[in-house]
This record gives structure tokens, C-alpha cells and sequence, in this order.
């Protein structure tokens, strides 16, 4: 099954939302329709960011992109509900290396 890595910038929390809910939503979030695989927190340039990695059955690779693409925006959409999001990130699995889904596959 192709493997994909949705990363998403964090910002402030929202009032009233503690920091673990940030994680746990962006986890049920992509839960709800595809199996998660593995999550972490970075940071770079001093923005934290989520990385969830998750398949996605496979079929065709445009609609496994936009299919990855999707539950990315989803799992964005979830969090702006529990704090400020930035930037998001689609990256697929090819051999050894993690290439970024091309933007005309969402």
C-alpha cells in the first residue's frame, strides 16, 4: 500500500484547548478513513509541526495522491478547530526517499 507523510505547521492554541488535543486531533482525524502508521512532532525554524504518516489502498497513483491529499486537508481543517495551522505538506513514499505529492494532485 502506498505510504504517505502529511505534515502540518502549528501555531497558537485556540482558548480554552490544552496542546496534547492538537495531536489527538489531527490523529482522528486521519483515523476516521485510513489506518496511521506513525506520528511525530518537529520543529523547524522554530515552528513546530505534525507529521503523521498513513497509507492509503492502492489503485491508481493520481487518485492515491489525491486521495492523500484529501485526508491531509482534513486533518488541517481538524486542527484549525484547536489551534492556528500554516503550511501543509504531502509527502509520498518512492524507495527510499519521501517525495512531495505535486500540487495539481489536490
Amino acid at each position: 500500500m502506498p505510504s504517505y507523510r502529511a505534515r502540518l505547521e502549528i501555531g497558537d492554541l485556540l482558548p480554552g484547548h490544552r496542546p496534547e488535543e492538537v495531536m489527538d486531533t489531527a490523529e482522528a482525524a486521519v483515523q476516521a478513513t485510513h489506518e496511521l502508521a506513525a506520528k511525530d512532532i518537529e520543529v523547524v525554524a522554530r515552528v513546530p509541526r505534525i507529521v503523521l504518516r498513513f497509507t492509503v489502498p492502492p489503485s491508481h497513483r493520481r487518485a492515491e495522491d489525491e486521495e492523500a491529499a484529501g485526508v491531509a486537508a482534513r486533518m488541517a481543517e481538524a486542527v484549525a478547530g484547536v489551534a492556528g495551522v500554516g503550511r501543509t505538506d504531502v509527502l509520498r513514499r518512492e524507495g527510499g526517499r519521501w517525495l512531495p505529492v505535486p500540487l495539481n494532485a489536490r
